[in-house]
């Protein structure tokens, strides 16, 4: 097969002027002149050196598997998909379609537009991607690029590894917990036992090869050489800034006023720094006296939507791109015409602590891996600049050596879903790169047991495989159930797609006339029916961008709420759900849609104990305040806050937020939540309102109960 291969790779790498006939292998039509312009490019990639040797290892591998190992911009994520589309096509695609992992739905967006206009092919044809939202695949779709977490979710729900020939998991190093499952499912898997040869691709930065290698038991291992051209030696600062957008920014001009040619890339730790840095160079780039069009500024982070491939557009225009992003461009999105680098050395992460329950952010240095990827970007020949807003002793004396395993860090209930149903009795016994630790999984079983997606042995109950099914948390999946017995399941339906893609106003407003807009969508019941009230004001306006904006909307997420909703509705009819009539607004419904709610959430409840708005959580004892955003917080005086709360979620902060709130009755808790659940809470005066108030309930429905059979007998007598 490598003559097969080579055959291939020199048909396609002819000239124009060598072959006008020549024609693409994947749609049988010619090649344009385009196609041979990239080509050139392509193989000036460092990658290209190790294209023989790769396709050997490819086609002779005894487990199956293959480890590439290089440098950020080497050209692994855009040409290694390309050479195992090859390699799947010499065998005729009867093993199944190429698939490619990426960490982040963006990164798979953006390569798969890349390596379509590459192997000069339609998007959405031969080459597409999936992604949360937005599938652009078809019958005939050769090379599929997607979310690790989409991929592990299909694996999850099908017999065996799934049906692709080849399957490519990218930036391995960046250890979300997809892409550590999923090499621990394959690992078990035995590929050289399995039918059809299927082959694995791991690719991953030269830092995490040794323990990858240990991992997958040495399988053969490519390494690209380094490309041409040098670092530039790292200036750091003597103090970290106090203020790190103003020193970003004052660096960026000082680069632009200086007229050094090249793009900038600047990191900084989160996605509000991000904003408030390109909100000031927007306005300061205008003001600079340089020859030529002014700089354009790009921010770079998940809540730009497609907007981010606006990076790679509008090259010929001469003008300066300012790139703005956080850990996202670490190692995914090579920026080819960076010269410049402007790193803060930080990264804002959340990080869930599961005997609390919570989510905290976490400011802290990145690795020593991710800051040599950083200073890589700005490789070349002369090399460029990368200034480090912090002292080098910063780097060398607190930072890890690698990026924190996201398996460790995440709450681990949806991946203990998705194990039970791939039939993993023990998630502990489970291969990982890094096993989580104990009590995280424990707490991940006993939550699932209190949801009753486990029966008595502790696999998963007929509910828990339908929980299993939705793309959504299990709380999330358990409301949205519980909302077809309670008879709110479009309600329902508009909040979770709300709550996983457009979660409300994530700003202050910024004037009077839209917080006055804001208000007008509150609802009295609470943050939840809020924002059921917000997707169907944006439905109503047409899905207007200007109505968005003069409300202080994200206009591209509330589209994709509305994509997620419909699918949702697909998912529902598919595994034949009832899905009820709109009633949102009526009494009845706002109690029905508070039941099912309290059905799934019942973990996540909180009580005010004094009146003034301090919220004791009612799994530990951690107090908590409203988010600045929450609709009660916002109503005015003499409004006291709600006595008893149900959350979305509670993030240890400098605030100790909860967000997304809404009023509930005690008395819908003890009647929905099971009884030893609330046995289980820790010691507090609310567990004792509550068990008191279950027993009260208990005996009044005793009593009633006596009553109805006193009156029938009655009624017997007189009979």
């Amino acid at each position: 097969m490598a003559s097969q291969l080579l055959g291939l790779t020199e048909e396609s790498g002819l000239s124009p002027g060598e072959s006008e006939l020549a024609v693409n292998p994947f749609d049988g039509l010619p090649f344009s002149s385009r196609y041979y312009e990239l080509l050139e490019q392509r193989r000036a990639l460092p990658i290209w050196a190790a294209r023989f040797i790769f396709l050997e290892q490819l086609e002779s591998s005894p487990s199956g598997v293959v480890l590439v190992s290089g440098e950020p911009g080497s050209g692994k994520s855009t040409q290694i998909p390309q050479w195992c589309a090859e390699f799947a096509l010499a065998r005729g695609f009867q093993k199944g379609q190429v698939t490619v992992t990426q960490p982040y739905p963006l990164a798979a967006r953006s390569l798969a537009v890349q390596v379509a206009d590459e192997m000069d092919l339609t998007l959405g044809l031969e080459v597409g991607y999936s992604i949360p939202q937005e599938d652009c695949t078809g019958p005939h779709t050769l090379l599929r690029f997607c979310w690790d977490r989409l991929l592990l979710q299909e694996v999850a729900s099908t017999r065996g590894t799934g049906a692709w020939g080849v399957l490519v998991l990218d930036e391995a190093q960046e250890r979300s917990v997809a892409s550590d499952l999923l090499q621990g499912l394959l690992r078990d898997a035995m590929l050289e036992n399995l039918p059809g040869d299927p082959r694995v691709v791991v690719i991953t930065d030269s830092a995490l090869e040794p323990k990858l290698q240990a991992f997958w038991g040495h399988p053969p291992t490519v390494r690209v050489p380094r490309g041409p051209g040098s670092c530039p030696t790292p200036i750091y600062r003597d103090t970290v800034p106090t203020d790190r957008v103003e020193a970003a920014c004052q660096a960026v001009l000082e680069l632009c006023q200086k007229e050094v040619p090249g793009d900038v890339l600047v990191y900084l730790p989160s996605e509000e720094e991000i904003s408030l840095c390109c909100e000031s160079l927007s306005r300061e780039v205008g003001t600079l006296h340089i020859q030529g069009p002014p700089p354009r500024v790009l921010p770079l982070h998940p809540g730009h939507g497609q907007a981010v491939q606006a990076v790679y557009e509008d090259t010929d225009s001469g003008a300066r791109k300012i790139v703005v992003t956080h850990w996202l461009a670490d190692f995914s999105f090579s920026l080819p015409f960076v010269r410049h680098v402007i790193d803060s050395g930080l990264e804002l992460r959340s990080v869930y602590n599961p005997q609390i329950r919570a989510e905290s952010q976490v400011l802290r240095p990145i690795s020593k891996c991710q800051a040599e990827a950083r200073q890589l970007r700005a490789r070349g020949v002369p090399p460029g600049s990368c200034l480090c807003l912090y002292p080098k002793s910063f780097q060398e004396l607190e930072a890890p050596s690698l990026p924190q395993p996201r398996v460790c860090e995440e709450n681990l209930s949806p991946l203990v879903l998705l194990l039970k149903r791939k039939q993993i009795a023990e998630p502990g016994e489970c291969r990982f790169l890094d096993r989580p630790a104990p009590e995280a999984l424990m707490q991940a079983l006993e939550d699932l047991d209190y949801l009753a997606a486990l029966d008595d042995n502790g696999d998963l109950s007929d509910l828990g495989v339908i929980l299993s099914e939705f793309p959504l948390p299990p709380e999330l999946a358990k409301a949205l159930l519980a909302s077809c017995e309670f008879d709110c399941v479009d309600e329902m339906l508009t909040l979770a797609a709300m709550l996983t893609a457009a979660p409300g106003f994530t700003r202050p407003p910024l004037c009077a006339e839209e917080a006055a807009l804001r208000r007008a969508l509150e609802h009295v019941d609470g943050d939840h029916s809020s924002l059921i009230q917000v997707y169907e004001a944006f439905i109503q306006s047409g899905a207007d961008k200007a109505w968005c904006q003069a409300r202080g909307l994200n206009w591209a997420a509330l589209c994709q709420a509305q994509k997620f909703r419909g699918e949702l509705v697909e998912l529902m009819q598919r595994i034949e759900l009832p899905v009820s009539q709109p009633a949102f607004g009526s009494e009845k419904n706002r109690k029905d849609l508070q039941k099912a709610l309290v059905s799934g959430y019942f973990l996540k409840v909180a009580r005010d104990t004094d009146g003034t708005g301090n919220y004791l959580l009612l799994t530990h004892k951690h107090v908590a305040q409203l988010s600045p955003y929450c609709c009660y917080r916002s109503r005015r005086a003499p409004a006291r806050p709600p006595q008893w709360v149900l959350y979305h979620s509670f993030s240890i902060s400098k605030d100790n937020c909860l967000s997304i709130v809404t009023e509930i009755q005690p008395q819908m808790l003890v009647e929905l939540a099971p009884p030893y659940f609330l046995s289980n809470l820790p010691p507090s005066e609310s567990r004792d309102f509550l068990n008191q108030l279950r027993e009260e309930m208990a005996d009044s429905s005793t009593e009633s109960q006596a009553s109805s059979s006193q009156e029938f007998m009655y009624a017997c007598v007189l009979q």
